[in-house]
């Protein structure tokens, strides 16, 4: 962490116990997202959602050891990039199985556009 704490980091960054309380929030609310979403799809929609959803979450896995553990702020805002990418399509195909798996996803979504924005952020000033 001495390694991010030595970055010049954008404006509106938070403090670090923020992230400590927002993410498993976020987690708990993709998890019963899929859930709903599971539990209510049908059709030709579902396999395509569980796809663009399974990718999501393998990069948003893959983004932390790329920032923190290679430093690579470039890297993880190219997994951020694509990881918004499918976010988006999952929630397209959320939206057209269950309108409340998609709606419990936009917290997520948001935080990832937050995301994006930090991370641009470091990527720019440093």
């Amino acid at each position: 962490m001495d390694w991010y704490n030595l970055l010049i980091k954008p404006p509106l960054t938070p403090d670090s116990q923020v992230f400590v309380i927002v993410w498993p929030v976020l987690y708990f609310l993709i998890l019963l997202s899929f859930i709903v979403f599971f539990r209510n799809a049908e059709g030709q929609y579902k396999t395509k959602a569980i796809f663009y959803f399974s990718m999501q979450m393998l990069l948003n896995i893959m983004w932390s050891p790329v920032f923190f553990t290679m430093k690579s702020v470039g890297g993880a805002l190219f997994i951020l990039i694509l990881l918004l990418f499918f976010l988006v399509l999952t929630l397209f195909y959320f939206y057209k199985s269950s309108k409340s798996a998609a709606f419990l996803l936009v917290p997520y979504a948001l935080w990832s556009c937050f995301a994006l924005y930090l991370n641009l952020g470091i990527f720019i000033l440093n």
